[in-house]
């Protein structure tokens, strides 16, 4: 079968993988944006930020773990190349996943008094989960390669993904409430969007500057007309979106949708640009996808897995943004 070929089958997983990467980047990103602006709300509107990513926030990290056993199972020799190079930013970003997910419990049961240090426990879990990403994402552009000069680049990624992160997570808080706090999201959403065009843009340039295979990928003839369209209509998207955030919020509450998925487009595009860019390199310039493929045979065994347990996470994942969908109300324990 075409399925089961040793060709093929490393570029399945490799795609299964990037789309797992792509979704966690979206969707958890949302609630790790929420997180990041706590600092700028009051306690009840905090309250009402929570409740509007309550019943998602678990959910969606089920993609970075699914991410993370694909890269493990399915190519092993890049996940020990890449998470030795990566070690120190993804501790740092599993203690502030964990510090993020004990600070969202504990809020729920702490006595009021109590329930500032763990929304500032909430805060610093999402700020050092979103600059530890930001960090391995410029590292892994500049070829996992510690020099002073790369690991300052991965520093400028850092930020910018994490003004990133807030910016779609202003988008989600524009899509989910109303009201006063609507307007507030509004008004993060304008001091953030430049941000993230700035940040998009560095990684944008700097890619095809740090490999001359990436330069001649984007930049020689007829590529360059065909992917011409890749920045225009990101440009295109931001104008719109900017537009947008200086007419919301309407009286009718219409287009409160387009900030949210216009953040998502962004990074679709940009996934799409990066993916495109290293491919065929699991391991930038080092490690094609073949070469880092584990046996043919442990790869039928590991999709026949994956063909059941996907279809779960997905459908799981769908029912409970069908379920919930609509405004954010008060949030309650009772």
């Amino acid at each position: 079968m075409a399925m089961f070929d040793p060709v093929a089958l490393p570029l399945i997983f490799a795609a299964l993988m990037g789309v797992s990467i792509l979704l966690y980047v979206v969707l958890d990103g949302f609630d790790l944006g929420v997180g990041l602006l706590f600092p700028f709300a009051d306690e009840g509107e905090r309250d009402r930020m929570v409740a509007s990513i309550g019943p998602f926030w678990d959910a969606n990290e089920t993609w970075l773990v699914l991410a993370i056993g694909i890269l493990l199972v399915a190519f092993p020799v890049a996940h020990g190349d890449i998470l030795t190079a990566l070690y120190l930013p993804v501790a740092v970003m599993l203690i502030g996943l964990i510090l993020r997910g004990v600070a969202f419990e504990f809020r729920a049961k702490a006595p009021l008094g109590h329930k500032r240090p763990w929304d500032a426990a909430f805060w610093a879990g999402s700020l050092m989960t979103a600059l530890a990403q930001g960090f391995m994402l410029g590292m892994y552009v500049m070829g996992l390669e510690w020099t002073w000069a790369k690991v300052a680049f991965a520093l400028g990624t850092a930020g910018a993904l994490a003004v990133a992160y807030s910016f779609i997570g202003a988008g989600w808080v524009i899509l989910k409430t109303d009201g006063v706090l609507q307007r507030k999201a509004v008004g993060w959403a304008r001091g953030g969007i430049w941000g993230m065009v700035l940040g998009m843009g560095a990684v944008s340039v700097a890619t095809p500057l740090v490999s001359a295979r990436i330069f001649d990928k984007w930049f020689r003839f007829p590529e360059i007309v065909a992917l011409a369209p890749l920045p225009l209509m990101s440009g295109l998207l931001v104008a719109l979106l900017w537009l947008a955030l200086r007419r919301l919020p309407t009286a009718n509450d219409s287009f409160a949708w387009f900030p949210f998925a216009g953040a998502v487009v962004l990074m679709v595009l940009g996934f799409f640009g990066m993916a495109y860019s290293f491919y065929p390199y699991i391991v930038p310039e080092k490690l094609t996808i073949w070469q880092a493929a584990a046996a043919t045979e442990s790869l039928a065994i590991i999709l026949v897995g994956t063909l059941v347990v996907l279809p779960m996470i997905l459908g799981y994942t769908v029912l409970a943004y069908v379920i919930f969908r609509g405004k954010a109300t008060k949030l309650s324990y009772d």
